[in-house]
């Protein structure tokens, strides 16, 4: 038996736990060269390695060891690559998969540790980056709708629209004049999703914050009005409202914290 090795001593030289080879000893996948006839212990060949080689590489890649099991006897370039091509396929999906749900966390966490460090009280001219977002559809409403009826459309069409759920909503008016109007009533809702093509442009902004359930936002817009008013800040495209604090950080629907924003021409601090 001098020329095979313990299970133990081929484990370490193939770096792969003793219990898995046993496993695939157990299902027939891979079985050991021989058997020690004084007490009957697994004994393994160095050569016996490229075969392991092969099993753990399809292994890793998440192959079936049914379907390894089937090439381990009989296999061709040509059906490998076949293989390999699912394999990239599946792999492409999941990383795309991935990588969206990493930029929902991003924006998640980038919102939540904005509400937590917001001063909600202040209604103030500051500088914000340049926001990605995708702008959904036009808002119809009928006599009596509120927010909900046509969010409630986009919602259920949002599969075919290929819209992200997860990433947090927002709304947006026209104008500080249509905010003032119907603050409970916007133009659009959108996405606070990267791979938007709206692009709220950096800058200065007129920005206010307000709590309560979503477009409750009680005397948020006179007030943003009255300051600009006072101020002599002229106001210029459309107001974004976007939720900082929502049913994803907290129960308390009364807690829930929107941030208003609309593009000032003229700052003055």
């Amino acid at each position: 038996m001098n020329d095979t090795l313990s299970i133990q001593e081929f484990a370490k030289t193939a770096n792969l736990c003793s219990s898995k080879l046993r496993y695939w000893n157990e299902i027939g996948l891979f079985s050991p060269k021989s058997r020690d006839p004084d007490n009957n212990f697994r004994r393994y060949s160095s050569a016996q390695l490229l075969e392991l080689n092969f099993i753990k590489t399809l292994s890793y890649l998440d192959v079936p060891l049914k379907q390894i099991a089937k090439l381990r006897d009989e296999r061709s370039p040509e059906e490998l690559l076949l293989i390999l091509d699912r394999l990239e396929k599946k792999m492409d999906m999941e990383m795309h998969d991935l990588r969206q749900r990493y930029s929902v966390i991003h924006a998640r966490r980038e919102l939540i540790h904005l509400g937590l460090n917001a001063d909600v009280n202040k209604i103030s001219v500051m500088h914000l980056d340049e926001r990605a977002m995708i702008l959904w559809p036009r808002n119809e409403y009928n006599e009596g709708d509120t927010f909900i009826e046509p969010l409630s459309n986009h919602v259920v069409s949002s599969n075919d629209r290929r819209v992200n759920l997860s990433f947090p909503i927002g709304a947006r008016h026209d104008s500080m004049k249509s905010f003032l109007k119907a603050p409970a009533r916007p133009n659009n809702f959108l996405s606070i999703d990267p791979v938007g093509s709206l692009i709220r442009k950096a800058g200065e902004y007129l920005v206010g914050f307000t709590r309560g359930n979503y477009l409750e936002l009680g005397d948020l817009p006179e007030r943003m009005d009255k300051y600009a008013r006072e101020h002599s800040i002229a106001l210029s495209g459309p107001v974004y409202t976007i939720y900082l604090l929502e049913e994803i950080s907290t129960s308390d629907t009364s807690q829930y914290l929107a941030k208003c924003s609309v593009a000032v021409r003229n700052p003055k601090r």
